[in-house]
């Protein structure tokens, strides 16, 4: 069997969203940066950022329809194309000085919504880019692409701001104009003909599918409580540590260590996936938490707090990789793109409640009282995951197919 290395069309993905993503981050935390320069107001910038993200979830579940109904490569171009003329329209706008609030808030929609049009072709042209049994592989690289892109990308976008206001989103056209043209070359074979029916009964069609499933409805409860439950624990954990006095260097070496932590436990997923059970990958994650969480409460340092983010990041990607490789394999070729289009939803839902649900702890309680009661959330959940008796009931890959 030919390896993932010599597969020409998952290089092509691979390396064309690698390079995608590198720009899409230094834009990302740029653009909060420049509009806080050019509008002066805090507000606008969280204006802009809840737009991007509203965006993502309301073009969620019809974009996994629209990728299930249309070509997913030609969805693939579009999207980057989208996004590169987006950013783009903006670089020029800084460059003559002419970018207006409007204009910033109209990007960031696009970029939203392209970003939710994307995801869910990629994810469902996986499956008949590479073979089954390198699926799971597949994911757990494609995991390792984005912690590093997030990594590089963000380092960059301090430095990008610091050139020239609109040279973060000049870059990020280049990306992902170089990712269009990488994306011209890539060959997705072409799915089974299916039955078309209305929009909105398609989006329920793959409602039902992914709900009607125990297994699936649970792993996606299991998505939404553990991102919004990390996602409130690092927002209290940043504010902790600035009212502790941690340097900013030492913050920002704690989010680096964060993606370090998923990117070694991206590269070692295939074997801890081959060897662990998924009840025991899906629960790993969750005890790896609960046993680490209250650890922060003692430290004061900067880096051994990122050395503990690593650590709560090493083994998430493994329950990734089983669940997306079990749900891949189990769905139809005709609902994978509304199967990704709901768990991406579930997902972005809980990551938005989350920094939400941080702040009111971080502004309610003590430092250290946050940092305890987010780790109680997630030992209770903790406890629930691990005597589910669908996720204990788990099939093991060898019986997937």
């Amino acid at each position: 069997m030919t390896p993932l290395s010599r597969n020409r069309d998952y290089r092509l993905l691979w390396g064309s969203q690698a390079v995608s993503e590198v720009g899409f981050n230094a834009s990302l935390i740029a653009f909060p940066l420049v509009v806080l320069m050019v509008t002066g107001s805090a507000a606008a910038s969280g204006l802009v950022l809840a737009v991007d993200a509203v965006a993502q979830l309301v073009v969620g579940l019809p974009g996994g329809v629209l990728a299930d109904r249309w070509d997913r490569r030609r969805v693939m171009l579009w999207s980057e194309a989208g996004q590169a003329v987006a950013v783009a329209s903006l670089a020029v706008a800084l460059w003559q000085g002419a970018a207006t609030l409007p204009h910033m808030v109209a990007v960031a929609a696009v970029l939203g919504a392209c970003r939710a049009l994307f995801e869910p072709a990629e994810d469902a042209s996986l499956p008949r880019i590479v073979p089954e049994s390198q699926l799971a592989t597949a994911v757990s690289l494609n995991a390792a692409r984005s912690s590093v892109g997030q990594m590089a990308g963000t380092a960059l976008g301090g430095f990008l701001v610091a050139a020239g206001r609109w040279v973060p989103f000049a870059v990020d056209a280049l990306t992902h104009a170089l990712a269009f043209v990488g994306l011209l070359f890539l060959r997705v074979p072409p799915s089974p003909p299916a039955e078309r029916r209305p929009f909105a009964r398609e989006l329920l069609d793959g409602l039902k599918w992914v709900l009607g499933r125990p297994e699936m409805r649970v792993t996606a409860w299991c998505a939404m409580t553990l991102n919004m439950f990390f996602s409130a624990y690092y927002l209290v954990i940043i504010v902790l540590a600035q009212s502790r006095g941690v340097p900013l260097g030492e913050i920002g070496v704690m989010a680096a260590m964060l993606g370090v932590g998923g990117v070694v436990g991206a590269l070692i997923a295939p074997r801890l996936s081959a060897k662990l059970s998924p009840h025991q990958a899906i629960a790993g994650v969750f005890w790896a938490l609960t046993l680490l969480a209250p650890l922060a409460v003692f430290i004061s340092n900067g880096y051994l707090m990122g050395a503990l983010f690593a650590g709560m990041a090493l083994l998430a990607p493994t329950a990734n990789t089983v669940i997306t490789t079990y749900q891949l394999l189990r769905t139809p070729d005709s609902l994978r793109g509304r199967l990704s289009g709901v768990m991406n939803v579930a997902v972005g839902t809980a990551a938005a409640l989350g920094p939400a649900l941080g702040g009111v702890l971080a502004e309610l309680l003590p430092g250290s009282g946050a940092v305890l009661l987010c780790a109680s959330g997630i030992a209770v959940i903790t406890v629930l995951v691990t005597v589910h008796p669908v996720l204990r009931a788990y099939p093991r890959k060898d019986v997937m197919a």
